[in-house]
């Protein structure tokens, strides 16, 4: 069977896991965002805070993904469940230092202004700071994004849905003669995604950006 007939013979499973794909780590970066974000801002201007959130958010990326699915099982059970609280763990640091080097990077002179004007430290915050560090962050969302594509697909091992069901299939069947058409619809599928995704995000930086700081 040749990739194109397996495609057209398993078109509506392809496009079922191509949504659950989607609505797993679209969840996930949803999740890691506003963790992320607060954390951010809640840190950036403290070194000891700012360099703990930095340190954990980073170790997370250093358990082996196989590892922590198996052991969000016992909490968690399988399923969605464990795969998005790992997506969210995995997806945290590039939004944490985005938002943390965006808000850093923000001109002391304009912060100044602004609470010379009147502003409170909250409306400081709100209406210039985060506005004018929004691009590097939304950068860190998008990054994020891309990373959790790929490794939502490893949820399949704790029976997370999407893509990563028909790669496992196709590893567990090798030698048999659907085994490559498995791996590749699987792989194109994760391709599509994250194109998807990186499309999505390109959009919304540019419609929430100001025009003055593109």
């Amino acid at each position: 069977m040749s990739l194109w007939e397996f495609f057209q013979g398993r078109y509506d499973d392809l496009l079922q896991a191509g949504f659950d794909h989607i609505w797993l780590v679209g969840l996930s970066v949803f999740l890691c965002t506003v963790i992320g974000v607060g954390l951010g801002v809640a840190t950036y201007r403290t070194n000891r805070p700012r360099e703990i959130v930095l340190a954990i958010t980073s170790a997370f990326l250093t358990v082996p993904s196989f590892a922590l699915f198996v052991l969000l099982i016992p909490p968690l059970g399988i399923g969605a469940p464990p795969v998005i609280l790992a997506l969210t763990m995995y997806g945290l640091l590039p939004v944490v230092r985005n938002t943390i080097t965006g808000l850093r990077e923000v001109d002391p002179s304009i912060v100044e202004s602004a609470q010379g004007m009147g502003l409170s430290r909250t409306q400081r915050l709100t209406r210039i700071e985060l506005p004018l560090a929004w691009p590097v962050i939304v950068t860190g969302v998008r990054v994020s994004a891309l990373i959790l594509v790929g490794i939502a697909t490893i949820g399949a091992i704790v029976d997370g849905p999407g893509y990563g069901e028909f790669i496992f299939n196709g590893l567990a069947r090798v030698g048999s003669p659907v085994a490559v058409n498995l791996v590749l619809a699987g792989m194109i599928g994760v391709i599509v995604v994250a194109i998807i995704f990186d499309v999505l995000f390109a959009v919304i930086a540019k419609l929430t950006t100001s025009r003055g700081i593109r």
